[in-house]
């Protein structure tokens, strides 16, 4: 294991949350929020000088393997949300370090869960650096990293490639471009230009620019931290709109945005990902409506709450403007099941993916197959090409050790906290997902403030794992990682 270059990845991790901490003292400055500048000063400080230590640790030529890459992500996203969350506790509006941190990792891994009951009783630059956490995790930070600061020339199968692998979601990862530098630029150019034009229309459509602002990045980030305790409910419905829009486009693989530049439509609206992820939307809105709209005295209102909640869901994203936990059971059914689906990988949403799913499918269908004629050859294909059995072998052991990990939780939740079962079982499905809410007492008009101290970092801990996908986490925590040999 190359401690040395994980120490220098941890610097700079360190280093970068303290430049992107800078903008909230901005805030501060702006909306005469005094008591709120020494904690940002306080943690910046901390975090560049811990981060200009740990650059400075001399290198060597060691190989960087995938156990590096792995490591260094699941560390440094454990290290960011550490640090991170110590602006709260110093300002005293979370005291709690496990609930600032289950709150900041909340943030970073895009899921919009709270331990809060009152967010509007933060003060705008904490509301700030709260809302940015959604947008840099969204992307990725590694991604981000690799993108502004030069990979070191060492040996070992691609030090870019690994730190991709470890962080993209997605059961593959390919280049864009010749370079991984290139393809990072390139991803984070599309976020960045994405949001921009989102604020403008947001702005435009009447909400206030610091609103806009913030609700930007975490519609982007597919965050879904709400900065005022109705969530999107209290805005105008074309707001509403583009909110909901903006979220689906988020939730759409960054490399059919690429297609599209680069003038090449038919392979990108031809994607079977896209066409299912747009599906699954599509159904799952107009069934929900159906199922709803007799509650509603107008139509139009009944049909956007509906398909608000699906692209929130979906994407993970977690803004609401309708209580869905209020909703008939079917509809809450529906909520649940594309909650576990997810939106599309290489995009910012969380949960399984839709490619997964659509690999499972089918793999299944293959080996139903493979029963009627056994000595057939038949290959898993997508979108023209085929699916190696490395990538189908993945997705089945991903399938596996997720609902290994979801049974888990929730059976160490029921004998912490003892809360009802769905209270229980959508919250861990909300935080694996990183979607937000869940039913019951987590629901949308409910927060995550009423589990016990060891409840919240289990929770913390499934948020990073959906977030990295599994793997990074467990291996962080494998002892076999960590002893010495020449494997990648």
């Amino acid at each position: 294991m190359n401690f040395r270059v994980i120490a220098k990845y941890m610097g700079n991790i360190l280093r970068l949350e303290g430049a992107f901490m800078a903008p909230a003292i901005l805030v501060a400055l702006i909306y005469k929020e005094t008591e709120s500048i020494m904690p940002f000063v306080i943690t910046i400080a901390i975090c560049e000088i811990l981060g200009f230590a740990l650059i400075k640790v001399k290198q060597n030529n060691k190989g960087i393997y995938a156990k590096e890459g792995y490591i260094s992500v699941a560390l440094g996203w454990i290290l960011l949300s550490f640090f991170g969350s110590l602006p709260f506790v110093f300002s005293g509006y979370i005291p709690s370090i496990v609930d600032a941190f289950f709150e900041t990792v909340s943030g970073f891994t895009t899921t919009g869960s709270s331990i809060l009951t009152n967010v509007e009783a933060l003060s705008n630059s904490m509301l700030y650096w709260r809302s940015f956490t959604h947008w840099l995790g969204g992307m990725g930070v590694l991604v981000f990293l690799m993108a502004v600061v030069p990979m070191s020339n060492t040996k070992g199968g691609g030090e870019g490639l690994q730190l991709m692998r470890a962080e993209s979601p997605g059961p593959t990862v390919g280049k864009m471009t010749p370079t991984l530098k290139d393809t990072a630029r390139v991803l984070y150019s599309i976020y960045l230009v994405m949001t921009i034009i989102l604020i403008v229309l947001l702005v435009m459509s009447g909400m206030p620019v610091f609103d806009s602002l913030l609700t930007a990045f975490g519609t982007a980030g597919t965050g879904g931290f709400g900065i005022k305790v109705d969530s999107m409910d209290g805005y105008n419905h074309l707001t509403q709109l583009i909110v909901a829009v903006g979220m689906m486009l988020f939730g759409v693989n960054f490399s059919i945005y690429y297609l599209i530049l680069n003038k090449k439509f038919k392979e990108a609206f031809t994607n079977e990902e896209l066409l299912g992820y747009l599906g699954i939307i599509t159904v799952s809105t107009l069934l929900i409506f159906f199922n709803v709209k007799h509650s509603y005295d107008n139509s139009g209102i009944a049909l956007l709450d509906s398909y608000f909640s699906v692209s929130s869901v979906i994407t993970t994203t977690g803004f609401a403007t309708a209580n869905f936990d209020l909703w008939p059971e079917l509809s809450r059914f529906i909520l649940v099941a594309i909650m576990i689906s997810g939106a599309s990988a290489g995009s910012t949403g969380g949960g399984v993916k839709v490619s997964r799913l659509i690999i499972l499918l089918k793999t299944i269908k293959r080996e139903i197959q493979a029963v009627i004629r056994p000595r057939a050859v038949k290959t898993v294909m997508m979108d023209g090409k085929p699916v190696s059995e490395v990538v189908i072998r993945n997705t089945l052991a991903y399938f596996a050790v997720y609902w290994f990990i979801a049974v888990g939780s929730m059976f160490m939740l029921a004998l912490i906290d003892g809360f009802d079962s769905e209270t229980t079982i959508t919250a861990v499905m909300a935080c694996l997902n990183n979607i937000g809410p869940g039913l019951s007492m987590v629901g949308p008009a409910g927060n995550f403030g009423m589990f016990s101290p060891l409840s919240k970092i289990i929770l913390s801990l499934d948020m990073l794992i959906g977030r990295l996908e599994i793997w990074p986490m467990l291996l962080l925590f494998s002892p076999s990682v960590y002893k010495n040999t020449t494997r990648k």
